[in-house]
């Protein structure tokens, strides 16, 4: 189940498990990325708490390039 109050700093640091780093920042956004499975990028807002749309449309990103479902994504991350 994903966390309703989850800061865009907390999934951050929740990704590093999976090789994603910051690679800079430009204002509230912060740009990750990740070379396990090929490269990959996204966008997190760091808000407080990040809105339930967004996080769920990253974490489907996350998943497809992971080649994992999202629910493997979620048991894994929280």
């Amino acid at each position: 189940m994903i966390p309703k109050d989850l800061t865009g700093k907390e999934l951050i640091k929740l990704l590093r498990q999976f090789g994603y780093e910051v690679v800079r920042q430009n204002g509230s956004h912060v740009r990750i990325q990740t070379n396990e499975k090929g490269r990959h990028s996204e966008t997190i807002p760091n808000h407080n708490p990040l809105k339930a749309g967004t996080l769920r449309q990253i974490l489907k990103n996350i998943a497809l390039h992971l080649e994992l479902s999202l629910d493997d994504l979620e048991d894994r991350l929280f």
